[in-house]
C-alpha cells in the first residue's frame, strides 16, 4: 500500500501525510512540482520528527512517477469519484493517488487510475482536506487488506 501526492500545493498537508505515511507503515510518492520546497518550516512542523522515519519518494513529473511505479492499481481519491471508497475492496499493492489542493488532478490523471474513489459528503460540500481524505479511505484500506499496524502482524 502506498499513498501518492499529485503536485502538492500545501506544506502543511504533505508534512502531515509524511507522519501518517511514517506512523502506519505506508510509503509516500511525491510527484512534483510541489508548491513549496521541502526544507519549509511548516512542512517540517506538520511532519515533527516522523519525517525521517517516513519512506518517502520524490519524483520529478507524472511521466516519471508512473516509470517507476510498480505492480498494483492506481486509485485516484476526488470529489468527482465513480465508487464510495467503503464499497470499494482494497488490495495490499494499491497506491492511494490525491490531486492538488488546489485544482485536483488534470484529466490525464483521470484516464490513468483503474478506479476513482470519492468520500461521501453531505449535500452543498465541496471536499475534504486532501490529508483527512487520506487518512479516511487509507484507514479502510488498511483495515481490509489487514495491514494495520498492530493488528497482529510483525512490526518490525
Amino acid at each position: 500500500m502506498r499513498l501518492a501526492l499529485f503536485e502538492p500545493d500545501i506544506p502543511q498537508n504533505a508534512g502531515a501525510l509524511l507522519r501518517l505515511g511514517a506512523c502506519l507503515g505506508v510509503a509516500i510518492d511525491i510527484i512534483e512540482p510541489a508548491g513549496f520546497v521541502f526544507d519549509d518550516r511548516r512542512l517540517k512542523r506538520a511532519g515533527l520528527d516522523y519525517i525521517p522515519r517516513a519512506a518517502w519518494s520524490r519524483h520529478d513529473s507524472w511521466e516519471r512517477f508512473v516509470a517507476a511505479r510498480g505492480q498494483g492499481r492506481l486509485l485516484l481519491l476526488t470529489v468527482k469519484g465513480d465508487v464510495p471508497y467503503h464499497r470499494f475492496a482494497f488490495r495490499g499493492d494499491d497506491t492511494l493517488l490525491l490531486g492538488r489542493e488546489s485544482a485536483g488532478a488534470p484529466e490525464s490523471v483521470h484516464r490513468a487510475a483503474d478506479a476513482r474513489l470519492r468520500v461521501p459528503m453531505r449535500a452543498g460540500s465541496r471536499s475534504l482536506n486532501v490529508a483527512l481524505t487520506a487518512a479516511l479511505v487509507l484507514g479502510e484500506a488498511l483495515r481490509q487488506t489487514g495491514l494495520l499496524p498492530g493488528d497482529g502482524r510483525d512490526e518490525t
